[in-house]
């Protein structure tokens, strides 16, 4: 039998817990949010999670929408793209159907796309000082959206209708640059507005904001300790301290004069 070293016993890691790919967890600490009784209207990712086709279907297994962070190799047909059936010789199982063209990276489809297809947009306040009539300056860049049918191995083996579902993708192409910069692949609905998609997407960088706090200002990443429950007590107590900021902060709106 292998044995651990001494050092992860030392921590009190516990005997069931190993090695686990970045998304793997976040299904977990979802499937425990929605025991609590909180709904979850949208899940945002960045392409750590999003590249991995089981965790975007375990979130569609949960009637979850979600916009998360994709790399450009990966493959899809476009929306109007539709399966044939092959033809087959006189003896043997029929043939499946499939699509009669490959699929394309979604990086090349929303270059074919072209730099028109992109739309200047901007999806909220900044906090640069500006212009404009709130004096900060507006998040702004250009968006491409383009209808398609995700493909790939992960997706083909848990669909069974061979027509593969459509879905959003998003790519941010400023317009300084010759290519698209970032992908997006989402399920919300298709009638959405473009400025709808951009915005509920963007809402990511809301939560590296967090993120970033908890580390930086409230202590999160000054963990020295050593042990497995020493780490989860100081996550604990870094997570409640910045529910109490947030909590403070909503309670104190700057823009309310009679609160000022």
């Amino acid at each position: 039998m292998r044995t651990r070293p001494p050092a992860v016993l030392a921590a009190a890691v516990p005997a069931r817990v190993g090695h686990v790919e970045k998304w793997q967890p976040a299904p977990d600490m979802i499937d425990e949010t929605l025991s609590w009784g909180i709904d979850i209207p949208l899940v945002v990712a960045d392409a750590g999670c999003g590249d991995a086709a089981a965790f975007r279907l375990g979130l569609e297994e949960r009637g979850l929408p979600c916009a998360v962070g994709i790399s450009g190799r990966h493959t899809a047909h476009p929306a109007e793209a539709q399966p044939v059936q092959t033809a087959c010789a006189d003896t043997g199982r029929p043939l499946k159907m499939q699509y009669p063209e490959p699929a394309q990276t979604m990086k090349d489809l929303v270059i074919a796309a072209g730099k028109a297809a992109a739309r200047p947009l901007s999806w909220r306040e900044g906090s640069r000082p500006g212009k404009g009539r709130s004096g900060v300056k507006r998040m702004y860049s250009r968006f491409a959206t383009l209808r398609l049918r995700p493909a790939g191995r992960g997706v083909r083996k848990a669909v069974d209708d061979p027509e593969l579902p459509e879905r959003w993708l998003l790519a941010e192409r400023p317009a300084g640059e010759s290519e698209p910069v970032q992908f997006r692949l989402s399920s919300l609905p298709s009638g959405m507005p473009l400025a709808t998609v951009v915005r509920l997407a963007k809402l990511r960088w809301s939560s590296e904001h967090d993120y970033r706090e908890m580390k930086q200002a409230l202590g999160l990443a000054h963990f020295e300790g050593r042990t497995w429950g020493g780490w989860h007590h100081h996550g604990t107590l870094v997570s409640v301290a910045r529910a109490f900021c947030t909590l403070q902060r909503l309670a104190h709106d700057p823009k309310d004069p009679a609160q000022a």
